[in-house]
């Protein structure tokens, strides 16, 4: 019998038949021993190696397609049922091919997109791709819209994000034929910010501000920080205008003396 040819001897991958397969899978099907497992996923591996292989060249490594394939392949094989006459590649291929697009969108895009803007940039890529071949012309937004069944604002939203998929470094050389040494993006891209100049100098009239006496530093306060008029200072602190204005000058002469020293 052929089972008993199954058990009884050692085969490699290609030596297996479809009637050795099917064999295979209804007595997992009936014991779902993980050793019968095992030799159902090794003996397709090489259609997770084929598939894989399609996904090349996409900024991720195939060995890692191929482990990630391989999950879709064990879970193929556990949901398998041999009583629907189907061959397992035709059932498997799917499951297969599923796992490695969800590894592409939930993992290889370099800043972290909501799943829903990743299916729509796909499919809005794939739209674009159909109708440029069909109009004969790139398609407009809004033709690209229509054929995903979404508005154009999250259409375009979704285009735009497909920069996020994937990002360059910082540090990346900008080579150009006259120059030796080459310059990073980081050097073509932001500038300075002024405010980083002042740290220093707010440090200081922190510290000179902590030297004046509660009432001048209120004022100070009030009148420079929260933008208040002498008026309504005064009013806040239960003094006349003018005795606002004398503190005032006498702090202000304090931060100088403070700040120039």
């Amino acid at each position: 019998m052929r089972d008993s040819n199954i058990s009884g001897r050692k085969k490699g991958a290609a030596d297996w038949t479809e009637e050795d397969t099917e064999s295979l899978f209804r007595r997992f099907a009936e014991t779902r021993d993980p050793a019968i497992r095992d030799k159902l996923v090794m003996m397709h591996h090489n259609l997770v190696r084929f598939l894989a292989g399609k996904f090349a060249n996409r900024g991720e490594p195939l060995e890692d397609l191929i482990q990630v394939g391989a999950i879709g392949l064990i879970n193929a094989v556990d949901r398998f049922d041999p009583g629907r006459e189907t061959k397992f590649s035709t059932y498997a291929t799917p499951t297969i091919v599923g796992e490695i697009r969800r590894h592409f969108r939930d993992k290889a895009w370099s800043l972290k997109v909501p799943r829903r803007l990743q299916e729509l940039n796909l499919a809005a890529n794939n739209a674009a791709e159909q109708l440029s071949q069909r109009l004969g012309h790139p398609p407009t937004v809004q033709e690209i819209a229509v054929a995903v069944g979404a508005s154009e604002e999250e259409t375009l939203e979704a285009i735009e994000l497909g920069n996020a998929y994937d990002t360059v470094s910082l540090d990346s050389k900008l080579s150009y034929e006259s120059e030796s040494a080459p310059l990073t993006l980081a050097e073509f891209v932001g500038e300075l910010d002024p405010s980083l100049q002042n740290i220093e100098t707010y440090g200081d009239l922190k510290h000179a501000m902590d030297c004046l006496e509660p009432r001048e530093k209120a004022i100070i306060y009030y009148r420079f920080f929260k933008d208040m008029s002498q008026t309504e200072v005064a009013r806040r602190l239960n003094i006349s205008q003018m005795h606002v204005s004398r503190l005032q000058q006498k702090a202000l002469r304090k931060l100088k003396e403070l700040l120039s020293e």
